[in-house]
């Protein structure tokens, strides 16, 4: 997924919580819902983030040599302006992105 072409907003938005509540209506699943994904998206940026920097890693021992990296430094910056992964799994869940089933209730309707 391309995080940097989300349409999530960067800060906090007031939401309509009927419309966030598919299916049977529980805010609580919705919320567990939205959680999930926004840890698996925030694992996928973290990954992301750290193989654009391994470039940048330096394997010397001399601690006192500590130099500045420009595009090291870009990178660190434009990831920490990007919409938080809740935003972003709130914005996918919105626009119908996010399928999700809770096995309780399917066993219980048959």
């Amino acid at each position: 997924m391309d995080y940097r072409k989300s349409a999530a907003p960067v800060t906090t938005v007031t939401r309509n919580l009927d419309l966030m509540t598919q299916g049977d209506g529980n805010i609580y699943e919705t919320v567990i819902v939205v959680s999930r994904r926004a840890n698996q998206i925030s694992v996928e940026m973290k990954q992301e983030l750290n193989k654009k920097l391994e470039e940048f890693a330096s394997y010397s021992d001399n601690l006192e040599e500590v130099f500045e990296n420009r595009e090291q430094i870009e990178i660190s910056k434009f990831y920490e302006r990007l919409p938080k992964p809740s935003l972003i799994a709130l914005q996918e869940l919105e626009e119908g992105k996010i399928f999700y089933r809770n096995p309780d209730t399917a066993a219980k309707q048959k």
